[in-house]
């Protein structure tokens, strides 16, 4: 894959433009924080290159895409998936991060004296059939009322939804009590 040109996947997809693809200050910044390749074991397809892998990563998070939806000119998206899980597992990404911190502090500088958190906080859902909230309501069933506005039979469609004809007697109140209650 090119970085300086968009890619096209012809896979029924619009191509990927020219900003979701990796810059050269970028990449000299993240190939310090990668892991020296492992030898390949079984035969088979090349490894992927990490400019690739990378740029893909970057892709599904910046998009929000799933692994699945990510356009076929970034690869196979289990080969990234499975890159990026090991990278995660390495500590790639704390490094990238640590490295960008620091050459935006040589670019611009960071005001460490200040800084800022945001947050929210949510109530946990409890888990597992233990911990959950127990019902005060009986686990009887047959005696329970039904509602007014459940319908409990009658003539269905196809569709699942009430033949005309019934739905047109329901109002006059003359269904002579075929699958609805007495009046």
């Amino acid at each position: 894959m090119a970085s300086s040109t968009p890619c096209t996947c012809g896979h029924h997809q619009a191509p990927v433009t020219e900003h979701f693809l990796l810059p050269e200050v970028f990449w000299t910044l993240i190939q310090t924080a990668l892991p020296a390749p492992t030898e390949k074991r079984k035969p088979g397809r090349p490894r992927m290159e990490d400019r690739q892998a990378m740029t893909a990563i970057f892709y599904v998070l910046r998009t929000g895409c799933q692994w699945k939806a990510l356009p076929r000119c970034f690869g196979a998206a289990s080969t990234v998936h499975d890159r990026f899980q090991a990278w995660r597992a390495a500590g790639v990404f704390a490094k990238i991060w640590t490295a960008a911190l620091q050459y935006y502090d040589d670019l611009d500088g960071i005001d460490w004296d200040w800084q800022s958190l945001d947050g929210a906080m949510t109530k946990a859902p409890l888990g597992g059939k233990r911990y959950r909230a127990q019902s005060h309501r009986s686990r009887e069933v047959g005696h329970e009322t039904q509602s007014a506005d459940r319908w409990d039979g009658g003539a269905v469609g196809r569709d699942g939804r009430r033949c005309q004809c019934e739905r047109l007697q329901i109002g006059r109140g003359d269904l002579g009590g075929v699958g609805h209650r007495a009046a």
